[in-house]
């Protein structure tokens, strides 16, 4: 494949990803034309046949994380019929990965950033807001439910900077099952693991 070719057959989504692998290296900051598109291998030319500017490009990157780490992953736990296993599978299906923590860190810390700022907060009150709504649905009152989301949303958030700076400290394969069940145990009134609901219909 030519060069040409190769620069026409990149798409939006490729520059928004490799703008937000930037953003996990080093920051906000490091949403720049031409460091982009040395590490897609292509001229700067290229990156203007989808964006006007770095802005865009920025924009763009945000719109993709928004979407992949927020409103993926609570259109998955919404499947779910029982409020308690909603925000189980929340937790689950929630990226805790190194690299989630880096990108969410690295927009937190540039929240300053006119494009950034309101993205975080929106991102944070969709969060929040979901885990309210199921709290509400098992019963409890406004104050309780707005506590404990915001409670669980703190554990979440702890996670992932402990995935980014102390990796080793997150356990890992079945240990990591383990250990999000009693998570959810801890912060879900009521929850029980499907493994151990399983169980008890196996001995009953």
């Amino acid at each position: 494949m030519s060069r040409s070719n190769h620069r026409r057959s990149l798409t939006a989504d490729d520059w928004a990803d490799a703008a937000l692998d930037a953003v996990a290296e080093s920051g906000v900051e490091a949403v720049a034309v031409e460091r982009i598109a040395r590490a897609l291998g292509v001229t700067k030319g290229s990156f203007y046949w989808h964006f006007a500017n770095r802005g865009a490009l920025l924009d763009a990157a945000l719109k993709r994380w928004e979407r992949q780490q927020t409103e993926d992953v609570i259109a998955r736990a919404e499947r779910e019929q029982d409020p308690r296993n909603r925000i189980h599978r929340l937790f689950r299906n929630a990226d805790g990965s190194k690299r989630a923590g880096q990108l969410y860190l690295a927009f937190a810390a540039g929240a300053n950033d006119p494009l950034v700022g309101p993205v975080i907060k929106r991102v944070n009150n969709r969060r929040i807001g979901f885990m309210v709504d199921c709290y509400s649905a098992m019963g409890l009152g406004p104050g309780e439910a707005r506590q404990r989301a915001v409670l669980a949303y703190s554990v979440y958030l702890g996670t992932l900077q402990m995935r980014r700076d102390a990796p080793e400290t997150i356990p890992a394969g079945p240990e990591f099952e383990d250990y999000m069940d009693y998570v959810s145990m801890t912060l879900i009134p009521g929850f029980v693991p499907e493994r151990q609901r399983e169980s008890g219909q196996k001995t009953g």
